[in-house]
């Protein structure tokens, strides 16, 4: 049993008690051997259980240090720790904003990276709350098969993401066309590699606590990779479906703590609205389009109630001012739940922050648990009422195909146009 404590179970409710008759098979030692199957029950009542377990039988975590830069701490320490924290909280995030202005100057590319970035960390911190609650850092191989079906899963997004946006690129590189074709292939053998790795490592007497970090660690991958995969996917539709969303999350929150800290108890619109495509003949992300309807002045006839009261009868909008009433509807209702998602996990475990990263607001993830939510949110919106034929896309995969298939799709376009009168049927000689 020490053995085992040492390797780092979780002991369950009833293991400080040992059953009375097995402490007198083990005086006598008159009795038989136990056998395989009492043994694992035995270890069943002594290791078990861990879902009905109280929070004071939760594995106390040691509370992260205080990385507040010394200059600080020197210039406000002469204020109370209440608006200490403000202002550290304040500086801090004057400076993630004046940062993600520069990234954003910088281009689609770099925001790339910084959502991907921020993934790896958030997956990094949820992680090591797992490592430190069930005690699992003596578990063979789980530290590496995390961040290995962590590799998995991105090589599986963005294999997607590379097929689906950069075929022309793909279709000059011979290297890249094997990987494309059987994309999907290579995914799922790579993921069943670490699948057997998994099954090769259970180790007797650890078998539940092993499951429990393997449901752990999926868990953890559906919460950042697949929602970080879908930012990504917005920007590819304009920035403007990556900046709003994610703006309307930082105004709500940071209202959110104005007012609880004062009142509680405790040519640049081309830019963004265009999507992100890669041009082959440049090797660059370029932004350069006609904007669509969204973003031209339309006119609009007031419903009746709304005329009596604006006393005018029709009113100019950009459609995309009435989508974003939806956009930022669902940041202010729906997204703090993922905030309170993330609080209650927390509360679970005894911790105040996710990770120390920032000093004065905690880990990556304490100041990205609403954008995740709001990422599907903009996904599924774009999906259902804005994303429409894409031709650029459909010229790509027509690049792709072989030259007999492209041409019976351009005999059937063509036949499709006549009949439609758009082109005139040419003349036989």
């Amino acid at each position: 049993m020490l053995e085992l404590r040492h390797r780092g179970s979780c002991p369950g409710p009833r293991e400080a008690v040992s059953p009375p008759h097995r402490e007198g098979e083990a005086a006598g030692g008159d009795h038989e051997t136990e056998s395989t199957s009492d043994k694992e029950t035995d270890i069943d009542d002594r290791y078990g259980d861990l879902d009905s377990r109280t929070d004071s039988d939760i594995p106390e975590i040691p509370p992260s240090s205080d990385r507040t830069p010394e200059i600080l701490k020197k210039a406000l320490s002469g204020l109370s720790s209440r608006w200490k924290n403000w202002w550290i909280r304040g500086i801090l995030t004057l400076t993630m904003i004046s940062l993600f202005f520069l990234i954003i100057y910088m281009g689609s590319f770099m925001l790339m990276l910084l959502v991907l970035g921020i993934q790896v960390k958030c997956f990094h911190e949820i992680i090591t709350i797992g490592y430190r609650v069930y005690h699992s850092y003596d578990l063979p191989w789980f530290r590496t098969l995390s961040w290995y079906f962590l590799l998995c899963v991105n090589y599986f997004f963005y294999g997607e993401t590379v097929a689906d946006y950069f075929a022309t690129f793909v279709q000059r590189e011979e290297q890249l066309q094997f990987l494309i074709r059987y994309h999907r292939f290579i995914s799922f053998a790579l993921y069943l590699a670490g699948f057997c790795m998994f099954v090769l490592s259970l180790v007797k007497k650890h078998y539940r606590l092993q499951f429990y970090m393997f449901a752990w660690t999926h868990v953890t991958l559906l919460i950042t990779v697949t929602q970080s995969h879908l930012v990504i996917q917005n920007l590819f539709e304009g920035m403007i479906w990556f900046l709003v969303p994610i703006s309307s999350v930082i105004c709500n929150d940071i209202t959110a703590y104005l007012f609880g800290f004062f009142f509680g108890r405790t040519p640049l619109i081309k830019y963004f609205v265009c999507p992100v495509e890669y041009r082959s003949d440049v090797n660059s992300f370029v932004t350069e389009c006609e904007p669509s309807e969204l973003f031209q002045l339309q006119t609009y006839s007031l419903p009746p109630f709304l005329k009596a009261v604006l006393r005018q009868e029709r009113v100019s909008l950009y459609p995309f001012q009435i989508h974003s009433i939806a956009l930022s509807t669902f940041a202010s209702l729906i997204g703090p739940f993922g905030g309170f998602f993330a609080s209650g996990f927390k509360r679970a475990f005894k911790i105040k922050d996710f990770a120390n990263t920032i000093p004065g607001h905690g880990g990556i993830m304490d100041r990205f648990d609403c954008q995740y939510l709001m990422a599907t949110f903009v996904h599924v919106y774009i999906t259902s009422f804005i994303r429409g034929p894409n031709p650029s896309k459909v010229l790509q995969q027509l690049l792709v195909l072989q030259p007999e298939q492209q041409l019976n799709i351009y005999k059937t376009l063509k036949t499709h146009l006549i009949e439609k009168g758009i082109l005139q049927p040419t003349l036989k000689v």
